[in-house]
């Protein structure tokens, strides 16, 4: 009869579910990746016209986080090596557009007709592109074009106001962040890649 019990508890034992962690440990590690994640995106930068192919890479990093698959610096490594062939032209435009809103600014500042206005679209204008490229970098994949990703987002953009300002709010995160503390503004990155994710995700459910 012992030895009956004993086998049966042991049955039951061997097909018990492995212990996964804590929610509270497991959201904790994801915003380790986060700030990890931040680093690599402003180490991949560094070129200046490699940025969204940085947040791409980070992006997907993120994504296989979420999703509890593997993958490292080395995956990372591999899906921005992907991502750059067309997306240092992106970065080459989004330079030219904040060229641009420089001129305009110190069109204002000069004092010519018609300078604040024009000044207010271009700096708007501007601030539409940052998240309409921040989306386009979260939804990128291996093979995707650039040009169909930023006009999609460009949509979204349009059509998903409330995803847009969360966005925004995560850029002046990063100012502010780069204005009381630069150091700080370089871990910052991957938190807002991870809002833009989260923004993805939120309208791909609605």
């Amino acid at each position: 009869m012992k030895a009956r019990t004993a086998a049966a508890s042991g049955h039951t034992s061997a097909r018990k579910p492995p212990r996964r962690e804590s929610v509270f440990a497991e959201r904790f590690g994801l915003f380790a990746e986060c700030l990890l994640t931040g680093v690599w995106i402003a180490v991949a930068s560094l070129p200046l016209v490699t940025y969204p192919a940085a947040f791409a890479a980070g992006s997907r990093h993120l994504r296989r986080r979420t999703a509890h698959m593997g993958g490292g610096w080395r995956e990372f490594v591999a899906d921005f090596r992907a991502a750059v062939r067309g997306g240092w032209i992106a970065g080459l435009a989004g330079w030219a557009a904040a060229l641009a809103v420089w001129v305009d600014v110190q069109a204002v500042r000069a004092g010519i007709p018609g300078g604040p206005l024009v000044g207010a679209v271009g700096l708007f204008a501007l601030i539409g592109l940052a998240v309409a490229g921040l989306r386009a970098a979260a939804v990128w994949e291996p093979g995707s074009s650039w040009r169909a990703l930023l006009a999609a987002a460009g949509r979204r953009t349009v059509l998903d106001p409330a995803g847009s300002f969360l966005l925004v709010g995560g850029l002046v995160m990063v100012a502010c962040s780069a204005w009381f503390i630069p150091p700080m503004a370089v871990p910052v990155l991957g938190a807002v890649a991870a809002a833009a994710l989260a923004v993805e995700e939120r309208g791909r459910h609605r």
